[in-house]
């Protein structure tokens, strides 16, 4: 049984189909096809079978599956400790973290590693999912809830502040009749975070108006008039045609956390960017640029 064939396996499972798995291993859905049958030859049973929800594993795929978790953990251990032992300070960074905090907090940490650097290749993958390190999906992640994985450093990286923003008309409407202004929040999914809670208190009779899981997106509604957004400082007070509405009251700050698997360790190119992270974006420094209010 080859890794090459397990790894198409694990897609098809976690997928659903041939041609999910395809896509997210950047293979053709006939290379796949062709793998699957390879390891059901072996194994001298099918492994999936076609249901009207797609494919679902039979009872020798079930069996299958944890062989194949294992095989792939000692994989994925073996290609990070490789990669944390590379001394040269060259080779691709992957970075996950939300697209605000990448475009307006990361970016110039990244461009100060590259300066400095110029064989590092910084790669963000913008998104406010949750990537598995374990997996290698990123080498390092940074998000404003602490990691609770196995085997990954972590620790509170610095403290970021929110501020209430809108539009100069929006700004002036909120000091005349604050429930005539909508609120522009987070999804469903995020209700639950603290600025969103501390809005909907705040101004209990405003009306919802939008909703997203891109605080970029919420920034482009509140500029085109639509209502106010609770967004971070570095955001919105870079964003020309915003203004931030002043609170009786201060928003809730959040903890942003960096983290990266326990083999990752010794990553040279990892390593300086995590020092060049902590020069520039620590509360000490950042507090200079955006205070709280």
């Amino acid at each position: 049984m080859e890794w090459s064939d397990v790894r198409i396996y694990l897609a098809v499972v976690r997928c659903g189909s041939f041609g999910e798995a395809a896509r997210s291993l950047g293979v053709s859905h006939p290379t796949v096809g062709r793998r699957i049958k390879a390891l059901e030859d072996e194994a001298e049973q099918p492994l999936f079978r076609r249901t009207g929800d797609g494919l679902v594993l039979t009872d020798a795929g079930d069996t299958v599956l944890a062989l194949a978790e294992s095989m792939e953990n000692s994989a994925l251990a073996m290609e990070r400790r490789l990669a944390g032992n590379h001394e040269r300070l060259e080779g691709i960074l992957r970075i996950s973290c939300a697209e605000w905090f990448a475009g307006y907090v990361l970016a110039p940490v990244l461009a100060e590693l590259t300066h400095r650097h110029p064989a590092v290749v910084p790669e963000v993958i913008a998104s406010y999912r949750l990537l598995n390190l374990s997996r290698r999906d990123a080498d390092v992640a940074f998000r404003i809830v602490p990691f609770t994985e196995p085997d990954i450093v972590q620790r509170r990286l610095m403290t970021m502040s929110y501020g209430l923003y809108g539009s100069a008309e929006t700004a002036r409407a909120m000091r005349d009749d604050p429930s005539s202004v909508g609120l522009i929040l987070m999804n469903t999914a995020q209700s639950h975070f603290p600025d969103v809670v501390w809005l909907l208190d705040r101004f209990p009779h405003s009306r919802r108006v939008f909703t997203s899981t891109s605080r970029a997106v919420q920034a482009q509604m509140c500029l085109r008039g639509m209502g106010v957004a609770v967004l971070p400082r570095p955001l919105g007070d870079a964003m020309s045609g915003l203004q931030r509405v002043e609170t009786p009251d201060e928003i809730p700050p959040r903890d942003i956390w960096v983290g990266y698997h326990h083999d990752l360790r010794h990553m040279d190119r990892l390593r300086a960017m995590l020092d060049i992270a902590d020069a520039m974006l620590a509360d000490s420094a950042i507090a200079t640029q955006w205070p709280r209010a």
